[in-house]
């Protein structure tokens, strides 16, 4: 296993490196734009998806990032990789991405995960699939990096400041020394940073980047929150004002679970959304 580990990080490193110094020779879109919206864990929540590009549109970002997990647990997959596939939306693979293209088993799933992860395989077309087993498992882009669980696994959990620690080191090490990473998979809106005084918990809803900080950042789950509120969940990146923004955005939860339970999936699924858990 400890093998297994180790070439992954090496094979993402290579990744990186190629991407770099792509990028490098070329202008990317962070160069330009000002305002950068990031999402993650959709879900196959096209209510909530819908949701969220409505406000996103409101305001005026010029460009999307989605930090994985696509698919998994509700009725829309096609629908939702179809809008990031056709927008050419930068994407990460999620770990249920990851299961779903049959890239990986479901073996750590709980049941029910499980039940929708193999029902959302049996339902995604081809050309959706490959393209979910397509995705990277990081992405450099100018002064960020994105990923879905932890930057060399997408399954863990980035949670705590032990979690944010190692991250940061791992951060550090990648080409081009990132200064910031955003990441999905918890389900939870969190802000790291890493300065003098060792990791900090961010707790506000508008964050002034420092340019003597590192930041991790998650901007909660579009699809699926998990923080007691039932809101669908997103960021606005300003890469000029280096400024991160966070909103809530209330969607039709109700239509949503209505799906849900006529597609036959597990109907705990569909309770959770009126709760945010």
């Amino acid at each position: 296993m400890l093998e297994c580990g180790k070439t992954v990080q090496k094979l993402i490193i290579q990744e990186m490196c190629c991407n770099w110094l792509l990028k490098k020779q070329r202008k990317v879109f962070v160069r330009s734009v000002m305002r950068i919206a990031v999402i993650a864990d959709i879900h196959a929540n096209y209510e909530a998806l819908e949701a969220v590009l409505g406000r996103i549109s409101a305001l005026g970002a010029n460009e999307i990032i989605c930090l994985g997990d696509v698919v998994g647990y509700n009725a829309n997959p096609n629908e939702c990789v179809d809008f990031v596939r056709h927008k050419k939306i930068i994407c990460v693979l999620g770990n249920h991405d990851a299961c779903a293209a049959g890239l990986e088993e479901p073996d750590g799933f709980n049941p029910l995960a499980r039940t929708a992860l193999f029902w959302t395989r049996e339902h995604l077309t081809k050309e959706n699939s490959m393209f979910l087993m397509t995705r990277p498992r990081g992405h450099l882009l100018q002064d960020f990096y994105l990923f879905h669980g932890t930057i060399f696994n997408l399954h863990r959990y980035l949670i705590d400041r032990n979690d944010a620690l190692e991250n940061f080191l791992l951060l550090s090490e990648l080409p081009g020394g990132p200064r910031i990473g955003f990441f999905g998979h918890s389900h939870i809106k969190t802000a790291f940073s890493l300065g003098k005084a060792g990791v900090e918990i961010e707790e506000t809803l508008d964050l002034p980047l420092s340019p003597d900080k590192r930041y991790l950042i998650n901007p909660g789950s579009v699809g699926q929150p998990r923080d007691s509120d039932p809101r669908a969940a997103f960021l606005v990146y300003d890469n000029v004002d280096r400024r991160v923004t966070f909103y809530r955005v209330k969607y039709d939860v109700k239509a949503c679970q209505k799906k849900i339970l006529s597609a036959g999936l597990p109907p705990q699924h569909a309770e959770r959304l009126a709760w945010g858990r």
